[in-house]
């Protein structure tokens, strides 16, 4: 098992608590972290990019110049990809950029980015996070108290925790994301990741 500090909302240490190893103490897979994220980046891109080729290229229909004579090159179109305003030869087309990483390999990912946050010092456990009405004000008093204020944080809360997203999602340099909607990039593009006992404990039933 391994121990951490818990604190509260006024970043006073309570108590500590036991994490499971298997989840928050394994040694980091870099390989599968970074498969996992560049899955998950490529796959947000939209793929819409695109150009004409000389087919789709409005104009053309007549023969620029003569075919001899002339002394220049022969040419047949002023669409030509060699021609200012012409097609584009082997330009971007509409395509998914999805990338596949396999569930095992996910899991792993995610419990290596938990336990290397651990080990670098860069988790913060509370013992509960209640804010009883939005309140951007209240939220940013959090983060003070808990020493947080300017760091860019990933704040993880309870799937019914609305008032708190709502309290903290306003907060810059402040991403707030559901329990399962927690994904590798998420745990690890931040300074300070924050997460109650109970979200820790989501997690461990979940990846074990």
């Amino acid at each position: 098992m391994s121990k951490i500090e818990v604190k509260n909302v006024e970043g006073q240490a309570v108590s500590e608590a036991e994490l499971s190893s298997d989840v928050f103490g394994i040694e980091p897979n870099v390989s599968a972290m970074h498969q996992v994220v560049v899955a998950y980046e490529a796959s947000m891109r939209q793929g819409t990019h695109s150009v004409k080729n000389r087919h789709a290229v409005s104009g053309g229909g007549r023969k620029p110049y003569r075919q001899k004579g002339t002394g220049r090159a022969r040419q047949g179109s002023i669409r030509a990809p060699q021609w200012t305003g012409g097609g584009v030869v082997f330009g971007p087309v509409p395509h998914s950029h999805e990338k596949k990483a396999n569930n095992k390999v996910k899991k792993l990912a995610m419990r290596s980015a938990l336990s290397a946050k651990l080990a670098d010092s860069e988790l913060v456990l509370l013992d509960a996070l209640t804010i009883d009405e939005p309140s951007t004000k209240k939220a940013a008093a959090i983060l003070k108290a808990l020493d947080l204020t300017g760091k860019r944080v990933t704040l993880i809360v309870d799937d019914e925790a609305v008032v708190e997203y709502l309290s903290f999602r306003n907060i810059p340099k402040v991403e707030v994301i559901a329990a399962s909607e927690a994904n590798t990039r998420n745990l690890l593009d931040n300074s300070v990741l924050v997460m109650t006992v109970d979200v820790a404990k989501t997690f461990e039933e979940a990846l074990a």
